[in-house]
């Protein structure tokens, strides 16, 4: 241990530069990403015109876990917070190791997913460079970004969330009009058991909630920058709920527009939903415009996770679960810059093997059972004597509900009338692979030292 806790003095700190406004625009940058552009088709195809409803599940579903992040948060500021909660709560290295690992891939195959996906816009703009050229260009531009500084990379964030943003209140706006021409509790009739007479379902809801749940996930990435922010155990509780609400009202708008200017059964038959929503409302904004949004908005996602998986191998290596290099932090920077370069090699790897959509839907099943494991150790936490309190504190129910709620939506994600049985067989895959790793690599000295209070 005292090796450990030398080698973490000896480095210099990250660098405390984001305030609640870049966390607040992090945490929605997030959120945001390229989801809501993809998936209100399919959304609309499921609920009609009650989609904004499913938005509103998923973001109580997701609002529990929420809480329970700005609780972690508030108490112990530090990256890979996750991590370390598990392993302050269970005592149990393998838990936190295989957690954080599972967490980190499901970044890294976003991460090479989304560079494919934006050398494949490139190549509709006319950019005439193989797909694996410019994946692997973009990933190398995005790695010396965050290379650069916390600062570099959330002017960066702010940006593609500004240009994402504007997408989205492009959608608002030209469809405001339009608002109040149809009935926003009205269902497709094979799901409404009876048809639209009969209404919503309990069940209907819940495959609502399951589907447009994928589109909140980005919040818990605010506990790894913890260490980043200035005042955390009061700025980052409030960053994290504010970015929740904000992206819910965004989502929810945005559906209403949606099904208000094309009926329901139309999008769910169109490839980009909110780009022909927009040229029925507004022809004369040209189609290129969206095509430009979505590379901002898949860049932006590319690069949270990128920050997100660098801090969490960091905060990972601090502990003693991943080797002591991975912690080092560059003096001029002020960035892991061993982590950054070693995320870089993994996910260029990804990224010219080709088509890993697959892999990286499968993940998404990971980041549901870190949101299990995650909202149980707080409880444990939570319910252990002499364990320090934050500034936000949220009662022992939250979590327990969270977890609960995180289980059901595994089940329906698994066994769901749209389920793949080869997610959770490759989500399973990675946690066995994961667990191999870590008898191989059987980290000692796991350190749990206190983060100093900050001023």
């Amino acid at each position: 241990m005292a090796a450990s806790e030398q080698t973490s003095s000896a480095q210099p700190a990250l660098a405390r530069t984001m305030g609640l406004g870049a966390l607040i625009i992090y945490g929605v940058g997030d959120m945001l990403g390229a989801g809501i552009y993809g998936l209100m088709g399919k959304a609309a195809g499921l609920m009609g015109n009650a989609v904004w409803l499913a938005f509103v599940m998923a973001m109580v579903v997701a609002l529990l876990t929420g809480l329970s992040y700005a609780n972690i948060g508030s108490r112990y500021p530090r990256a890979a917070g996750a991590p370390y909660v598990v392993q302050r709560a269970f005592r149990v290295p393998a838990v936190p190791f295989i957690l954080g690992l599972g967490v980190a891939a499901s970044g890294l195959t976003s991460m090479a997913t989304g560079s494919r996906v934006i050398a494949g816009y490139l190549q509709s703009l006319g950019v005439r460079l193989p797909t694996g050229v410019l994946a692997a260009g973009f990933l190398v531009l995005l790695s010396l970004v965050v290379f650069r500084g916390i600062r570099e990379s959330t002017w960066m964030n702010f940006v593609c969330t500004a240009v994402e943003l504007t997408g989205l209140l492009i959608v608002i706006g030209v469809g405001l009009r339009y608002w109040g021409s149809v009935d926003y509790l009205e269902v497709p009739s094979a799901a409404g058991q009876g048809g639209v007479e009969s209404g919503l379902s309990a069940g209907l809801l819940l495959q609502g909630a399951v589907l447009t749940f994928f589109s909140f996930i980005g919040f818990e990435d605010i506990l790894n920058v913890a260490e980043e922010v200035k005042q955390p155990r009061t700025t980052l509780p409030l960053g994290l709920l504010l970015a929740l609400l904000i992206a819910t009202c965004l989502y929810v708008l945005v559906a209403i527009s949606a099904v208000s200017v094309l009926p329901y059964n139309e999008l769910s038959q169109s490839k980009a939903a909110l780009v022909d929503v927009v040229r029925k409302a507004a022809p004369a904004i040209p189609p290129t415009l969206f095509t430009a949004i979505c590379i901002f908005a898949v860049a932006n996602t590319a690069l949270l996770n990128y920050v997100m998986g660098s801090r969490l191998l960091y905060g990972m290596a601090r502990q003693g679960l991943l080797p002591a290099r991975l912690s080092r932090v560059h003096r001029g920077r002020r960035t892991p810059h061993i982590a950054i370069l070693v995320l870089l090699g993994c996910v260029l790897a990804l990224a010219l093997l080709g088509d890993i959509r697959q892999l990286a839907d499968a993940t998404s099943l990971l980041l549901l059972g870190a949101f299990v494991v995650v909202n149980g150790a707080l409880v444990v936490l939570k319910l252990r004597p002499g364990e320090p309190r934050g500034a936000f504190e949220v009662p022992v129910a939250v979590p327990a509900v969270g977890v609960l709620l995180c289980l059901v939506m595994i089940a329906g994600r698994v066994l769901g009338p749209e389920a793949d049985v080869r997610a959770p067989l490759i989500a399973g895959g990675i946690v066995a692979g994961i667990g191999v790793l870590y008898l191989v690599r059987r980290p000692e000295n796991v350190v749990l030292e206190e983060e100093p209070e900050q001023p």
